[in-house]
């Protein structure tokens, strides 16, 4: 599990701070802050970065949509992004709508409104084709990481991180080392959409990522998961399973 990095695109230092100062109450980590189109061209390039706030009159200039019309030729390495400003323009709302932004917010805006826009701009990045959203709970998959709602946050939860799934009810909750997470996806929605030979089923009720295999009782259909996590291994799922790895004798 890690923060949410965000870049943010903003000339005038009191905005870019009391931005800033929002985000940080809300555990998202601030990655680079950008005052010119060529500094967030160069941060967009060189960091991590899973969304972009972009005010869009830097230097009294509307080179903010310039940077969105710039990053969005790269379809492969696309951000989810979002507009800030306090013009009221309709002329520059329809030359920023041209770029399709995942969400807009007007300036000024108090923290819920902040955290909504937030929420909207990854949920409508994440019906893009490559992505997963789940429907009727604060949860989607972009690329190779789940973000999750809790306590009123975004959570970024990498595939990597995660120990195992298991399904409890209509509901399946993902177990990383330190915390767990409620969300509503199948077992098999999960596997279809990830496509990771790392994610094995090995029970109806359990997904376990082979990485974070410590021990295996064949005998006692047991697997021992790293953290000292245990998970059956089912009768129908053993075979394959054990297909998967060189038994040594």
């Amino acid at each position: 599990m890690s923060n949410i990095n965000i870049l943010i695109v903003e000339d005038d230092a009191f905005e870019a701070q009391l931005l800033t100062s929002f985000l940080e109450q809300f555990n998202y980590n601030i990655i680079a802050i950008a005052s010119t189109l060529d500094e967030a061209l160069k941060h967009y390039s060189t960091y991590e970065i899973d969304l972009v706030i972009i005010d869009i009159f830097l230097d009294n200039e509307p080179h903010g949509i310039t940077f969105a019309e710039t990053i969005l030729k790269d379809k492969e390495q696309l951000k989810p992004f979002m507009f800030l400003t306090s013009s009221t323009s309709q002329n520059v709302f329809k030359n920023a709508k041209i770029t399709h932004p995942f969400s807009y917010l007007l300036k000024p805006f108090n923290e819920l409104e902040l955290q909504y826009a937030l929420e909207l701009a990854i949920e409508n990045f994440a019906q893009s084709p490559n992505s997963f959203s789940m429907h009727n709970h604060p949860a989607v998959m972009i690329n190779k990481a789940f973000f999750i709602k809790k306590n009123n946050a975004l959570v970024k939860v990498l595939l990597s991180d995660i120990y195992c799934i298991e399904v409890e009810g209509r509901y399946s909750n993902i177990k990383t080392e330190k915390d767990q997470f409620i969300v509503q996806l199948s077992l098999k929605q999960f596997l279809e959409k990830i496509q990771s030979p790392n994610f094995i089923r090995v029970h109806r009720n359990y997904i376990i990522n082979t990485d974070k295999i410590d021990r295996v009782f064949l005998s006692d259909n047991l697997i021992i998961l790293q953290n000292n996590i245990n998970v059956t291994l089912g009768r129908l799922y053993r075979s394959d399973f054990i297909k998967q790895y060189e038994i040594l004798t």
